[in-house]
């Protein structure tokens, strides 16, 4: 049973795999690793013999033997355990990192318009409908991905968890939100801001710049006393850094996550009822034009 009473093939049928190509890569290659990892084990004496046409001495010859047997071994262990982490992050943990971002937002009942930033199969944006539907609030999600196509099938999985009412999807661009300033009460991303940018290189200042902007509209949509509430992998510190320019309150950041063979974090925040402007500052403006 998972999180919250749901069972994983419950929650694996809704939703499926969204990128399965990735861990069946991994399997074949584990699994022809495995083989050669066998052969090595039945055939050890003919590949060491196969080994002294190139070494001097057998004793060179089976350390050679061994040794590359080991390392076969090995390398199927680790693609066995990339696989299963791979699969098991793109839903499992997926759906249960969607609780925790869920349960960092006190009081539910008082939300009327949320956002999940990059709502991809509808992971996190139906945990908070049915967050907003337990709540008995007449709050509203909406789920927005730059890929217009993705509506459909998110609503899909939207009307298989019974929240449909709840739920509204639209395709836009994640640096430049289709929304007013201060519109929502709660915004949330789950492991999508580190994939904007990667066009140029994860590792480039022109990414990082791209994630900045995302995060800065972030920001800007979320209301005065709203809650933003961001999962992501690698990146985590930079949201931080860039959070704290922006003068957000109640920092936090998770314990560590391993999540696509990497590692990552969730980064709650509030954005601040009101600014006092003291003689030597100036009042913050999120709009995009004003980012870096």
């Amino acid at each position: 049973m998972g999180k919250a009473g749901r069972d994983w093939g419950q929650i694996y049928s809704i939703y499926g795999v969204d990128d399965w190509h990735t861990p069946i890569f991994l399997l074949i290659h584990a699994i022809f690793f495995s083989i050669l990892s066998v052969l090595f084990l039945v055939y050890f004496e003919p590949i060491c013999y196969f080994f002294q046409h190139f070494l001097p001495g057998p004793s060179a010859a089976r350390f050679a033997a061994g040794f590359t047997g080991s390392v076969t071994a090995l390398s199927a262990i680790c693609l066995f355990c990339a696989a299963g982490n791979i699969f098991y992050s793109s839903v499992s943990l997926h759906w249960e990192m969607a609780q925790r971002m869920v349960n960092a937002v006190s009081d539910w009942s008082s939300v009327k318009h949320a956002l999940d930033l990059g709502c991809g199969r509808g992971i996190l944006l139906n945990a908070v409908a049915l967050q907003l539907k337990k709540s008995g609030s007449s709050g509203r999600v909406v789920g927005l991905h730059p890929t217009p196509t993705r509506s459909l099938s998110t609503l899909r999985t939207a009307g298989l968890e019974g929240v449909q009412e709840y739920v509204t999807c639209r395709s836009g661009d994640p640096m430049r939100l289709p929304f007013s300033d201060n519109y929502f009460d709660v915004v949330a991303s789950a492991a999508f801001v580190h994939t904007v940018g990667k066009e140029f290189g994860q590792k480039t200042a022109a990414a990082a710049a791209e994630r900045m902007r995302v995060l800065g509209e972030v920001v800007r949509v979320l209301k005065p006393g709203g809650v933003g509430v961001v999962w992501d992998l690698v990146h985590v510190p930079e949201y931080v850094n860039r959070l704290r320019e922006l003068k957000m309150e109640d920092i936090r950041v998770s314990e560590r996550v391993t999540a696509f063979m990497v590692n990552s974090h969730v980064v709650s925040f509030n954005k601040p009822s009101q600014h006092f402007v003291g003689p030597n500052e100036v009042r913050l403006d999120w709009r995009l034009n004003n980012l870096c």
